[in-house]
């Protein structure tokens, strides 16, 4: 009696064993991305506002206009960029300047950090113009 219960029980196995495979190779829906802290931020009336108090105190005090004006060579609120025109490279000409001009690098020293440099290119982005990807150029 145990020898016809041998192929019964190998084949309960075999089962088990396909089934907890198939189980085990489901893959998880993928989760969205979540939303990059610029986003957020652009998207954040107060962490917009903060970017622009940062911008008036900083950077429109020395080099740049509070203001666009049409022809300046340091508009921040156009499509043409002589140095960086994503994010990370603002972030990154912001925080170590650019040699040779009067773009000092700020490194860290604002009161929040790196949560205010990225607040103060929230405000940056959300002042310029939809800008087409061949008009979203770096100049020479």
């Amino acid at each position: 009696m145990t020898s016809d219960y041998f192929p019964m029980i190998r084949v309960g196995c075999l089962l088990g064993s396909a089934m907890l495979l198939a189980a085990c190779n489901k893959t998880e829906p993928a989760a969205e991305a979540p939303m990059s802290l610029l986003a957020a931020y652009m998207q954040d009336p107060a962490a917009v506002e903060r970017g622009a108090r940062i911008y008036d105190g900083t950077c429109a005090q020395f080099c740049h206009e509070a203001e666009s004006r049409v022809g300046e060579e340091v508009n921040l609120f156009d499509c043409q960029w002589r140095y960086g025109i994503t994010a990370d490279e603002i972030f990154q000409i912001t925080t170590s300047g650019i040699p040779g001009t009067r773009m000092v690098g700020y490194g860290n020293n604002f009161p929040e950090g790196k949560q205010d440099l990225w607040k103060l290119i929230a405000f940056i982005k959300t002042k310029q113009p939809e800008c087409e990807t061949s008009e979203m150029q770096k100049i020479q």
